[in-house]
């Protein structure tokens, strides 16, 4: 079981397995799997839910004269997205915009990338949300939608700054990173940050940064017993308000 500290209204936790590394917890009465990928799984619904790829960022830094970046990062990007799909199997997959890092960078994909998207959405249905990074149309296999509202849960790029009661929302847009000292050492990680009513997501994609999750725009959006579920080997919770 996921250990996470005490706050108020935080987002409840749903018994998991003890052995396993994942964070379970309820969004809006949604149970959802946080995974150490900074992936999402929604089981009932055997949906996976991932933000920010920013495929094509090496390219687009490069094209635009800006800090030059090693040029593997789109292939490692789909190499641990693969490694999602082959482990969960869903049924759908929703990416929750900012998917390329411009939509120049989208139609300059390689023939290789754009096999691998197609392999990975045949049989199954997948969702492209719109971002700030690429909004418009995309030749992609899938649907591209501004949101996508599934039950309660309402699947968007960036959190609105109120949702209506009892409603969820998953969203993207900040690659939330908390920092933490412990011990005497500062550890930095990708991390989802939620409570009982929303989930933002890390950002998915290689070389993306991320902004503190002590940050003040997480303020407006979370609240007050919010956790951060730092991402890596396993998924760690801490309470929003106890890291650096």
């Amino acid at each position: 079981m996921i250990r996470a500290e005490a706050g108020n209204d935080p987002a409840p936790a749903v018994p998991d397995n003890p052995a396993g590394p994942d964070a379970r917890i309820a969004v809006a009465g949604a149970a959802v799997v946080l995974r150490p990928s900074g992936a999402l799984f929604w089981p009932e619904r055997a949906l996976l839910c991932i933000a920010d790829l920013h495929l094509g960022r090496a390219e687009r830094l490069a094209r635009q004269g800006g800090e030059l970046l090693p040029p593997y990062e789109t292939a490692d990007t789909l190499d641990r997205l693969e490694a999602e799909v082959a482990a969960l199997t869903p049924h759908h997959v929703v990416c929750l915009g900012d998917s390329f890092d411009d939509l120049a960078a989208a139609r300059n994909l390689t023939g290789d990338v754009l096999a691998r998207i197609a392999r990975m959405a045949a049989g199954r249905r997948w969702t492209w949300i719109a971002g700030n990074h690429d909004p418009g149309p995309i030749e992609l296999p899938g649907s591209h939608l501004a949101e996508l509202r599934l039950g309660l849960l309402s699947f968007r790029h960036q959190a609105l700054r109120r949702i209506a009661p009892g409603s969820g929302e998953v969203s993207a847009h900040y690659h939330p990173k908390a920092l933490l000292t412990r011990r005497g050492v500062r550890v930095s990680r990708p991390c989802f940050l939620a409570d009982a009513g929303r989930i933002v997501l890390p950002a998915f994609g290689t070389f993306t940064g991320g902004l503190s999750a002590r940050d003040p725009a997480f303020d407006a959006l979370l609240g007050a017993g919010a956790r951060a579920y730092l991402t890596g080997d396993r998924v760690t919770a801490v309470s929003r308000d106890r890291l650096d």
